[in-house]
């Protein structure tokens, strides 16, 4: 798994995974190294939005994982819905120095809920965990409170590389699983001719996230 993939490779599946929290938290630290495995000690504050492309293999299938980025300030709020649309993951990121960033996860949360399709996967990022000795959000409260929402959680360092490339490979690695599942059901329902079969454990996974065909791989756009 992992590595920086070959850009002549035939893409599998293409997963939209937004980054979501206060500004200031490491958002784009975490998305520099996981794309570009890169750190910057005077990274600026996100204007608006951008994203990043890394392929990666997963079960000897290539997956392009298409990271977006928005500034956590509220001035950039309106582009909300254009940004979750055809999300089919989310990180959650708070610092783990700043108490008052993690207690915004539920405003988020429920903004992403808002917007995003209802089948999301969603992990809770505490990041900045190289500074221990400056934690004001211990590591109890963010477990407690991802598994009453049914979240995925971990604590990363962008700074050292800590469990950063593990929280993309925990999220895009749940988001194949959903969508070949899904495959798998719809295959199955094919084959024995009973679409009545699917009712009550259909798993809906929206857009970007189908198998792409072979002769058209363009060009997903907001």
């Amino acid at each position: 798994m992992g590595g920086y993939g070959d850009p002549n490779q035939k893409i599998d599946y293409v997963f939209k995974v937004v980054l979501i929290g206060d500004s200031a938290v490491g958002k784009s630290q975490i998305l520099a190294r996981f794309a570009r495995n890169e750190f910057s000690l005077d990274s600026k504050a996100t204007i608006g939005v951008e994203f990043q492309t890394r392929t990666l293999v997963i079960e000897h299938k290539s997956v392009k994982a298409q990271i977006w980025d928005t500034a956590g300030q509220e001035r950039y709020r309106a582009v909300t819905s254009a940004y979750y649309r055809g999300a089919v993951g989310a990180m959650l990121v708070y610092d783990i120095t700043k108490r008052q960033t993690f207690d915004h996860i539920p405003r988020w949360l429920e903004e992403l809920r808002g917007h995003a399709d209802k089948n999301i996967v969603i992990i809770l990022i505490g990041n900045k965990s190289d500074l221990e000795n400056q934690r004001a959000v211990p590591t109890e409260d963010a477990k407690e409170f991802a598994e009453k929402e049914g979240l995925f959680f971990l604590e990363t360092s962008a700074l050292e590389a800590t469990n950063v490339e593990t929280a993309f490979l925990t999220i895009l690695t749940e988001i194949f699983n959903i969508v070949n599942k899904k495959n798998l059901v719809a295959d199955e329902n094919q084959g024995n001719g009973n679409p009545g079969s699917l009712a009550g454990k259909k798993i809906i996974v929206p857009g970007p996230a189908q198998e792409i065909p072979a002769k058209n791989q363009c060009c997903t756009s907001l």
